[in-house]
C-alpha cells in the first residue's frame, strides 16, 4: 500500500484531565441564510451577524493580535471600492494572495477549488452578488465531520487605515469572494486565529468531503507522472508541502517564514496548478506546475521563470508555458519536485486514483463515535493495559465488485478516521494521537451479519492477543485525520479505532470506501451510500483507446512508440466526426479537415505536425466546456450564434473581448450571415485563448509586448 503520512512526532500529547462529563464537539451554529436575507431586503437594512461580531473577538486572542494595526476598522466591500464584485467569472486566473493570518494550507487548497468550476459552486453559492438582492449578508458550505453545513457571515471585513485587507484579497481589488469565505471558514472554526495551524489536506476534505491519497515524495512510486496525469483529468484538487527547516516548529505555523535561496518557503503549503510533458532537444521533460499562495516568491532553479532551460524548447511551446511574472506561479521538474517536496495531498471524491477503477461505483459507510473514559476509551495495544477490546469496535464485510478490473480476490478499501474537536475553536483542543487496526475476522463469516447486528456483542481480550492486525506496522499520529489504503482479499474484517493512550475522550467518524461492502456496528448514526465521481477523462479515454486503435492500423503515421501515439490533422477528423456528441442530437456536427488543421496548429506546441494523448486531452477538455458554453447561447436551437449570442457566449467563457474584435472574429470564422457554427466556435475560442495566453505570458506591463523575430 502507499506511504501515507508523515511519522509519529515526539512531542507527547496532553491527557485531558478532571472531566467527568464527556464533552461532545460543538456544533456550528445553525442560520437560515434564505429568511435572513428576506428579512434584511423587507426591512431596508444590512445584516450584521451577532453570532460572529465585528470585534477583535473574531480575530483571536493570540499571536495574531500583535500583527494587527493599530486603526484597525470593519468596512463592507461598498466602503472599499466603487464596483465591487463577488466573484469574478475570468477562470484564468489564480488571484487570491494570503494575509497576515498564517494560513497558506487553506489557501493552497482553495486555489486547488478554482480549477473545478462544479465544486467551487457546490462551496460559493454563485448566485450571490453586491448588486441584485444585496443586503450585506453571504453564505459557504463546508463538509464538517460528515455532513455539509451552510455558514452565514455579514460582509464587514477587518481592514487597516488605507482601507486595505488584512487577510486574504484579491489581486483585482474589487473582487471579494475569496476574503469572504475565508471569513465564514473562520467563523466555522471559531476566529480567523484559529486558521493558523493546518494542513493542506485538513481544508481540502472540507471543501469537498472526499478522500485523501497522500504520497510520500521521497518513497513515491515509479507510476507517479500517471498518477499526476490522471489526477489533472478528473476531478482531483491537489496540493503539496516543503520540507520544514525547524524541527521545533509545526507545519504552516512558522512566524517568520524562511525563504530558501532557491527560492522556496521552508515548511510552506503550495497548489498543484498543471503539469507538462514537454520535448526537449535532449528528449522528453515532465513538468509540474505549481504557485505560492503569496501570489510571489517563486522557484528559480531548473524551469524557473528565467531559466535558460526554456530554450530547449520549440519557440511556441515556450511562449505559451512560461510566465515571466512575479505572480507566485512557477514550473519545476518532476524530480526537483520530488527533491524538494515531502509530499503530495490529492484529494478526489472517490478513492480510484491508486486502484485505477475511475467512474465506476464506489459504496461509502460513514460511522459516528467516541472513545469515553471508563468505557470504550481502551487506548492503543502498545500500552499492555488489557482494556484494547474496549474500543468501537465495526465488522466490515468486503465483497468483489460485479465490474471491477481488479482480481476478484484482491479488493481496494480505503478507511479513514477523523477525530472532532471538542472546542468551539479549532486550535484550542490539541489533536490525540489516533489511529485504527484493521483484523481479518473469517470465523464470523457464517454468522455476518445477523447475529452480530442483533448483540451487542464485542470480540473479547483473547481474540486481540492470539490474532494479528492486516497492518502491523500502524503509525498513531496527532493530526485530524489518518487514512489508510488496502488490498483486501473478500472476507469479514474488524475495525477498531483507538487513541494511543488509554482513557482519552473524543467523537470520532470512521469512514470506509470500497467497491462494494456491508458494515455492521452499535452505533445509531449510520451512512451507507453509493458515489460516482464523474470522471472527466473516461469518456474521451475508452473513446481514445478503441479509435486509436483503429487509427493506428489503417494509417501508419503515428510516432514509434505506441504507449504515445500521434495524430495528425486527417486522423484528428475521423476521431471527432465520429464522437457522439453527448446532449447534441439536433443536428450532426462536423469538423472539416480544413478546422482540424487550424486546431492542431494551434495546439501543437513542439511542432512536429502531430497532437499527442496530452494534447489531445486539453483539447478535449476544452472542446466539453465549449460545447456547454454554446449550447446554452443558442438559445433558438439553430445550431449557430449570432452576433448578439457569440458575444454572450465569449462573456460566459469569462474572457473580455471589444465588440470591434469580437466582430472581426465573426468575418473570419462565420458564415456570409455572420452565423458561427460550432465548429468555427471552437477554432474561434481556441485561437482566442491561445492568443490571450501568449499575450499575457510575454507582456511586461499588461498593454504591449515586445516580440523577437521568431516569436
Amino acid at each position: 500500500s502507499m506511504p501515507f503520512l508523515l511519522c509519529m512526532k515526539k512531542r507527547k500529547s496532553p491527557v485531558p484531565l478532571g472531566r467527568s462529563i464527556f464533552q461532545k464537539h460543538t456544533p456550528p451554529i445553525q442560520q437560515n441564510y434564505q429568511a435572513l436575507l428576506e428579512s434584511c431586503l423587507k426591512d431596508k437594512r444590512l445584516f450584521t451577524d451577532d453570532t460572529f461580531p465585528a470585534h477583535i473577538s473574531s480575530i483571536g486572542t493570540g499571536a495574531l493580535l500583535k500583527k494587527l494595526p493599530q486603526n484597525l476598522q470593519w468596512k463592507r466591500p461598498h466602503a472599499l471600492h466603487k464596483s465591487p464584485v463577488f466573484y469574478s467569472a475570468n477562470r484564468k486566473q489564480l488571484d487570491l494572495c494570503q494575509g497576515l493570518v498564517e494560513n497558506c494550507w487553506f489557501l493552497a487548497a482553495l486555489e486547488a477549488l478554482t480549477f473545478h468550476q462544479d465544486i467551487l459552486a457546490a462551496v460559493v453559492p454563485q448566485n450571490q452578488s453586491f448588486e441584485r438582492k444585496y443586503a450585506g449578508i453571504f453564505h459557504f458550505r463546508f463538509w464538517h465531520f460528515g455532513e455539509w453545513v451552510d455558514v452565514v457571515v455579514d460582509d464587514r471585513l477587518p481592514v487597516n487605515e488605507a482601507g486595505e485587507l488584512l487577510f486574504v484579497s484579491s489581486v483585482y481589488k474589487n473582487v471579494f469572494w475569496g476574503a469572504l469565505l475565508e471569513k465564514a471558514y473562520a467563523k466555522l472554526y471559531g476566529s480567523y486565529e484559529d486558521l493558523q495551524i493546518g494542513q493542506v489536506s485538513e481544508a481540502l476534505v472540507d471543501f469537498t468531503g472526499g478522500v485523501n491519497t497522500r504520497i510520500k515524495l521521497a518513497e513515491a512510486p515509479p507510476y507517479l507522472w500517471n498518477i499526476l496525469t490522471r489526477a489533472t483529468y478528473s476531478r482531483s484538487l491537489m496540493g503539496c508541502q516543503t520540507h520544514v527547516y525547524f524541527p521545533s516548529v509545526s507545519l504552516s505555523c512558522i512566524q517568520t517564514a524562511k525563504v530558501l535561496k532557491n527560492g522556496l518557503v521552508a515548511g510552506h503549503a503550495y497548489t498543484v496548478t498543471g503539469i507538462r510533458k514537454v520535448t526537449c532537444q535532449y528528449g522528453p521533460e515532465n513538468l509540474v506546475r505549481l504557485r505560492n499562495p503569496w501570489g510571489k516568491i517563486e522557484w528559480k532553479g531548473d524551469w524557473s521563470d528565467s531559466s535558460s532551460k526554456w530554450e530547449l524548447l520549440s519557440p511556441k511551446e515556450k511562449i505559451l508555458l512560461r510566465k515571466k511574472k512575479e505572480d507566485g506561479e512557477f514550473w519545476m521538474s518532476l524530480q526537483d519536485f520530488k527533491i524538494h517536496f515531502v509530499d503530495l495531498v490529492i484529494c478526489k471524491l472517490t478513492p480510484d486514483l491508486m486502484s485505477q477503477e475511475d467512474g465506476k461505483k464506489w459504496m461509502y459507510s460513514l460511522k459516528s463515535g467516541r472513545w469515553v473514559k471508563g468505557s470504550t476509551a481502551g487506548g492503543s495495544l502498545g500500552f499492555r493495559n488489557g482494556n484494547f477490546w474496549m474500543n468501537p469496535q465495526y465488522w466490515l464485510n468486503v465483497l468483489p465488485a460485479e465490474d471491477s478490473r481488479k482480481s476478484p480476490s484482491s479488493c481496494n478499501v480505503v478507511i479513514s478516521l477523523m477525530q472532532k474537536h471538542s472546542s468551539k475553536h479549532r486550535n484550542r483542543a490539541p489533536h490525540l494521537f489516533i489511529g485504527f487496526l484493521l483484523y481479518k475476522n473469517t470465523f464470523l463469516l457464517p454468522f455476518f451479519p445477523e447475529q452480530y447486528q442483533e448483540s451487542n456483542r464485542k470480540l473479547p481480550p483473547g481474540f486481540f492477543s492470539r490474532h494479528q492486525p492486516v497492518n502491523k506496522h500502524q503509525v498513531f499520529l496527532d493530526e485530524r485525520e489518518v487514512t489508510h489504503y488496502f488490498h483486501l482479499e473478500p472476507s469479514v474484517y474488524v475495525i477498531v479505532p483507538s487513541t494511543l493512550e488509554p482513557q482519552q475522550e473524543s467523537e470520532f467518524i470512521l469512514r470506509v470506501f470500497s467497491r462494494k461492502h456491508v458494515m455492521i456496528s452499535n452505533d445509531i448514526c449510520n451512512t451507507l451510500k453509493e458515489i460516482v465521481d464523474r470522471y472527466e477523462g473516461k469518456t474521451w479515454e475508452d473513446f481514445f483507446t478503441k479509435h486509436f486503435e483503429q487509427v493506428r492500423k489503417k494509417i501508419l503515421k503515428f510516432s514509434s512508440i505506441s504507449q504515445n501515439p500521434e495524430i495528425n490533422a486527417v486522423q484528428l477528423q475521423r476521431i471527432l466526426n465520429n464522437i457522439s456528441w453527448r446532449n447534441f442530437q439536433s443536428f450532426r456536427l462536423s469538423f472539416s479537415l480544413d478546422s482540424c488543421q487550424g486546431i492542431l496548429a494551434l495546439l501543437d506546441l513542439n511542432a512536429t505536425g502531430t497532437l499527442s494523448i496530452q494534447e489531445f486531452r486539453l483539447l478535449w477538455k476544452r472542446l466539453l466546456f465549449y460545447l456547454e458554453v454554446f449550447q446554452k447561447g443558442d438559445a433558438s436551437r439553430s445550431g449557430k450564434l449570432d452576433l448578439v449570442e457569440l458575444h454572450a457566449a465569449v462573456q460566459e467563457t469569462g474572457i473580455s473581448l471589444s465588440n470591434e474584435v469580437c466582430n472581426l472574429m465573426a468575418i473570419r470564422y462565420g458564415d456570409p450571415d455572420l452565423q458561427i457554427s460550432f465548429e468555427s466556435f471552437v477554432c474561434f475560442m481556441l485561437r482566442v485563448e491561445i492568443m490571450g495566453e501568449a499575450f499575457r505570458n510575454l507582456t511586461q506591463d499588461g498593454k504591449g509586448m515586445y516580440l523577437r523575430e521568431s516569436e
